[in-house]
């Protein structure tokens, strides 16, 4: 019994913590919450476990990396993160800025917004990630995202409420990963609603795709609904600028899936598009995560 009152008094000190800085930012520049997030991290971040992590990513992609390499690809991974976790508490105001994000390759959609037709839209944990459903459903393209719960119920409910309020259509919808996002996404489909993925991070239960020349648990179930509902899968790749504005690309859609190639096969080609991504800014992925293991 104490331990479940000391386990909630800590949740909600955690909360008011969040709660502050999410008030406080919002009445800030965004481009000076970019920056505290990215001193805040850059500091505190070398001293946790993760950085252990990071640095075995950046080894597991560039082997011949120099020293100086990994160190400086360390410290903007630590910069990114920081700066996307800050930048998380003002979504809204960074979605209704006229200049914070540039969209290049409409060509690609432009057949999707006039005829109103779904596909899936996939993308990785790259530059700012949360920006990427927002823009999507502001293109007049209403989509369904996962999201991952965060431990503490209240801080979950806060950043959900801060992710609604940057979308405008009321189709689209953010669902929590698990039995009722797979319900949700099938539900969407049936109500020509499209979905956003982010298909970068390692799936227990996934297939082994190699990713970097390395056999990696994988997420294909995206590739299975799209040959059932003969959906089209767009790239759509997020940079993050020297100046915190953020450019994202519409790549050309895979559509017509060939049934000659496995999920794997396919996937391995689409991982193909992505490792450039990363390639082209190593430290604006979310090194953080053990992906390779």
């Amino acid at each position: 019994m104490k331990n479940n009152i000391l386990l909630r008094i800590r949740l909600i000190l955690e909360y008011i913590v969040i709660y502050s800085f999410y008030k406080l930012f919002y009445l800030l520049p965004i481009n000076f919450v970019s920056s505290f997030g990215s001193i805040t991290f850059k500091l505190i971040g070398p001293f946790t476990k993760t950085q252990k992590i990071i640095k075995k990513n950046l080894l597991q992609i560039f082997p011949l990396f120099e020293k100086n390499h990994i160190k400086e690809n360390t410290k903007k991974s630590w910069e990114n993160t920081g700066k996307t976790f800050f930048e998380l508490l003002v979504l809204p105001k960074i979605l209704n800025s006229k200049d914070k994000i540039t969209i290049e390759g409409k060509d690609h959609i432009n057949e999707i917004v006039s005829k109103k037709e779904k596909a899936i839209f996939i993308g990785i944990h790259q530059s700012n990630w949360e920006i990427l459903l927002p823009s999507i459903d502001r293109l007049g393209i209403p989509v369904v995202g996962i999201y991952r719960h965060i431990n503490n119920p209240f801080i979950d409910k806060l950043i959900l409420k801060i992710r609604k309020k940057s979308i405008f259509s009321n189709q689209s919808i953010y669902t929590p990963k698990g039995k009722k996002s797979a319900k949700d996404i099938l539900d969407g489909i049936k109500n020509n609603i499209s979905i956003v993925l982010l298909i970068d991070q390692k799936d227990s239960a996934g297939e082994i795709v190699d990713f970097f020349n390395y056999p990696s648990k994988t997420q294909t179930g995206f590739i299975k609904i799209a040959r059932k509902h003969n959906l089209k899968i767009i790239p759509v790749q997020n940079i993050r600028n020297k100046n915190d504005t953020f450019t994202l690309k519409f790549h050309k859609p895979i559509e017509n899936i060939s049934n000659e190639l496995s999920d794997k096969e396919v996937m391995r080609n689409i991982y193909k598009i992505i490792e450039t991504w990363i390639k082209s800014q190593p430290g604006h992925w979310l090194l953080q995560h053990n992906r390779f293991s």
